[in-house]
């Protein structure tokens, strides 16, 4: 090859390289600006439980104050079915570019793993990223109103004198209710016979008229059935009684069930594949959206205390929830079917 051709060439390609450099430096640089950007349009935020419940009313509060915050439609989507898993699934397959989240629950987050035992489509350690906690939502045990118990101590003397007679509601195996019951017979060394059903609705029907003695269920979805009389509220599950409803005793108040302590909680999830830009800006929106003293207030009514953390602090509280189930799931050897 002559010296001009060889000249030539190498021309061409320190151009081709150039080129390339600046198309690289460029890309580069407008990702963060991107991500930054991020959402630019439509969220859905998919709930993994039925339309109208108490959990559907939280969404779609925080939906609204989204929208003003992102300055983007936020689309509540209520994808129920196979214990929240069904909805959880569908965002860990997502697309990770900020435009899916989830409002997932303790349930198909941190239990689901250890009672479906690798059965399950996804996994939320790999396939989820904790965004922040939105509210920890302490459930309640209501009684029929003919039972002859009206709070914690009472109910424990009743049920060491039958043992299994007595039965308790959920809305299914290896969730937070199931393992709130769970929980308290071994605390207080008594046996009660487990009723799951599919929804709380029913739940609340059937403990009203005595056909199953008690549930464990949400305070929102119980609050009418208390007011009107048609069933007892015994107690709640947090450590302290509800600032929402602080006529209930919590469990730990009574005797020998000072380390009661079981909340549901719900918080905001993204596809793992979200940058972290993006995952940030969304955390940002979340948690400036609770500091809203009107729905703050609103949650509360709806039974959930608000409790917005940081990203790592999300992941330490999830991690130390686990555990606990773990423990109670491994010494009530709880298996879903």
């Amino acid at each position: 090859m002559s010296a001009p051709s060889r000249r030539s060439l190498l021309r061409n390609l320190g151009n081709a390289l150039l080129a390339g450099l600046i198309g690289l430096i460029s890309l580069i640089g407008n990702l963060p600006a991107a991500a930054q950007d991020a959402p630019q349009r439509s969220i859905t935020l998919v709930v993994p439980f039925t339309a109208g419940g108490g959990v559907d009313a939280m969404a779609r509060l925080l939906a609204e104050r989204l929208r003003v915050t992102l300055k983007q439609p936020v689309v509540v989507d209520n994808r129920p079915g196979a214990s929240g898993m069904l909805g959880a699934g569908a965002v860990a397959r997502a697309a990770g570019d900020g435009h899916t989240l989830l409002l997932g629950s303790a349930g198909e987050t941190a239990i689901a793993p250890l009672v479906h035992q690798g059965r399950m489509p996804y996994q939320p350690s790999r396939d989820l990223a904790p965004l922040t906690l939105v509210t920890r939502v302490p459930n309640v045990l209501v009684a029929s109103p003919g039972l002859p118990a009206s709070n914690i101590d009472e109910l424990v003397r009743l049920a060491k004198a039958s043992p299994g007679k007595l039965g308790y509601a959920t809305s299914g195996v290896g969730n937070p209710q199931h393992l709130n019951g769970e929980l308290l017979q071994s605390l207080a060394g008594i046996r009660l016979n487990h009723v799951p059903y599919r929804g709380a609705a029913n739940q609340l029907v059937d403990v009203s008229s005595g056909v199953v003695e008690l549930a464990f269920v949400s305070y929102a979805g119980a609050a009418p059935f208390i007011k009107s009389g048609r069933v007892k509220a015994l107690a709640v599950t947090s450590a302290q009684r509800a600032s929402f409803a602080p006529g209930i005793a919590a469990i730990a108040e009574s005797t020998g069930l000072a380390s009661y302590d079981l909340d549901n909680w719900f918080g905001l999830f993204a596809p793992a594949s979200t940058p972290p830009a993006v995952q940030a800006r969304l955390h940002a929106a979340v948690v400036n959206a609770l500091k809203d003293p009107a729905l703050a207030q609103r949650l509360r009514e709806l039974g959930g205390e608000p409790a917005p953390m940081s990203q790592q602090e999300f992941k330490d509280f999830i991690a130390a929830e686990t555990a606990r189930y773990a423990a109670i799931v491994t010494s009530a050897r709880i298996v879903a079917e």
